[in-house]
Formats: C-alpha cells, structure tokens, sequence
C-alpha cells in the first residue's frame, strides 16, 4: 500500500511539475506540510544533497523522498512514477508537433506554459532560499535569520554575478565556507 501511495503522489508530481526538477519542490513541500514522515528540514537537507549529485534534480529528490518512505523499493517506485508522464507527454507532444507544427493554437498553449514554468520555478527558488535562511523554529525574532547561511548565499550569489564559472567551483567555495562557519 506504500509503496502504491509513491507511485500515485510522485505521478502526481511528475504529471503537473512544469519547467523541470525544482518545480517539484513546491508538491515536496506541500507533501511536507501533510504528512508526518517528511518535514520542510529534510526537503532543505534533500534539496542541497540532490543539487551537488549529478543528474535530474526532480529525479534525484524523489529517490531521496522514496528511500526515506520506503527503502529502496521506494526509491525505484518515486523516480520512476516521477518520470512516466514526461515520457508519456513526450511522445504526445512529438506526435502532435508533427501534424501542428505551423498551429497557432499549439504556438499560444506554449506561450502559456512558458510563464507557468517560470512561476513554478520562482516559487521553487523562494522555497529554497526560505528552507535555507530562515529558521522559523527560532524561539526568538532575532534569531530567526541563520546569518551563516545568509552569508554564504550571498557570497556565492555576488560571485557568481561577477564570474561565470562552472557551478562546482561555487559548490566546493560554499562547502569549504560551510566547514569554516562551522555549520
């Protein structure tokens, strides 16, 4: 039942997450909010893990989500309920391109899934950035901004406006601050 549970929520996820692997992080989190298994903490924790590992973001967040509900059967479940309705839209979308290519209405339904992608994915960075700055089990309101974090998120953040280097070198900088803030 588990295990049928997974692949139902993360078909879900993967049917309505448009615009990529951080689009997922808002079902995450709403999944979060209504479960007793899975907390806002642990998504911040995945959501830093699944960025450094290679490969899909989505993918790589919902084998960490399945492990942690159901071993490694839940993990094979989560990515691949994750991935069968990209596949399957997919092949629609190819099929159908073919036969629409010059369609207007096929030109508009994109231009209308451009913005929605870009709103997914805004409400997926501001989630990431609030998971990694704010600690909102703070006792106190001047304790409530984790100023470390701010620090290495601003650091890395001006250093990647003023150089465009590969995103490891920012990930080996932000680990090395991590280590010497003590985190």
């Amino acid at each position: 039942m588990r295990i049928l549970y997974l692949f139902a929520t993360f078909f879900k996820i993967g049917l309505f997450s448009i615009g990529g692997g951080l689009a997922t992080l808002p079902f995450l989190l709403e999944l979060a909010d209504r479960s007793d298994w899975l907390t806002r903490e642990m998504i911040g924790n995945m959501l830093a893990v699944a960025q450094s590992l290679p490969g899909p973001v989505g993918a790589n967040l919902s084998a960490y989500t399945g492990f942690h509900y159901a071993w490694i059967p839940g993990s094979y479940t989560a990515v691949i309920s994750l991935t069968i309705p990209s596949i399957i839209i997919i092949l629609m979308v190819v099929r159908m391109l073919k036969s629409f290519k010059e369609s207007v209405v096929v030109k508009n339904l994109f231009s209308g899934f451009r913005p929605a992608a870009a709103g997914l994915l805004s409400a997926a960075a501001f989630a990431a950035i609030s998971l990694s700055l704010w600690n909102a089990a703070a006792p106190v309101w001047y304790e409530l901004l984790r100023w470390k974090e701010t620090l290495i998120f601003l650091m890395i953040f001006i250093l990647l406006c003023k150089f465009k280097k590969h995103p490891i070198v920012y990930i080996l900088i932000a680990g090395a601050a991590g280590l010497i803030l003590k985190l």
